[in-house]
């Protein structure tokens, strides 16, 4: 029903993975391959997206990258309907194709997770220098294997940060400089049990 409503399966599809991603970035063969459609009726339907406004595009490295436009007029509705329906800052659970519920889902072999993050290549932004960070009680073995599977799905070799809650905890209240970098790296949160970054960001806000 959803289809027919918006017009084509693609451009639902393609609404489904922008708005469960805000922040992150893709190039047109990453999008085909993550929502197993042809690159033309692709290519097709992010014409329309970006015409309406819905969408935004920038050449990096001889890729041209596209996002969602969370300054689009009807962003909000948007994204209670295709993203999580949380604010769009921490976005911790969504509907189907949501790459966060994946993401959920496979973190939940590697430990008790208080805090999943991506940064870095995943949003075009090394403020933090790293592409991953978990915070949580974590089985290193299990994480490995967590990685490596993620750098086989997302075709990218990447860089991971771990540490207890604890440990972050502390960092955010002496405002560690790697802690500070997180908190204001262009990020997508997967998994934020305390509110841990969303507080943060208010505070650097302010300043």
């Amino acid at each position: 029903m959803i289809e027919q409503l918006f017009g084509s399966k693609t451009r639902v599809k393609l609404l489904q993975l922008f708005y469960s991603n805000p922040n992150r970035s893709f190039y047109v063969r990453e999008i085909t391959r993550k929502i197993n459609e042809q690159i033309n009726s692709v290519r097709r339907e992010l014409s329309n997206l970006l015409s309406i406004g819905i969408i935004t595009s920038d050449n990096t490295n001889n890729k041209l990258y596209y996002e969602v436009n969370q300054k689009y007029e009807y962003y909000p509705p948007l994204q209670q309907i295709f993203g999580s329906g949380s604010k769009p800052k921490a976005p911790a659970s969504g509907g189907t194709n949501n790459v966060n519920d994946e993401a959920n889902s496979d973190l939940k072999s590697v430990g008790h997770i208080d805090l999943a993050v991506y940064t870095g290549q995943f949003t075009r932004d090394d403020t933090a220098g790293v592409d991953l960070l978990i915070v949580g009680d974590v089985n290193l073995n299990a994480l490995q294997k967590y990685v490596e599977l993620l750098e086989a799905k997302e075709n990218k070799s990447l860089r991971y940060s771990t540490m207890s809650l604890s440990d972050f905890i502390y960092r955010q209240q002496i405002r560690d400089r790697f802690a500070t970098a997180i908190a204001r790296s262009k990020k997508q949160i997967i998994i934020d049990e305390h509110n841990l970054l969303s507080d943060i960001d208010e505070e650097l806000e302010k300043e």
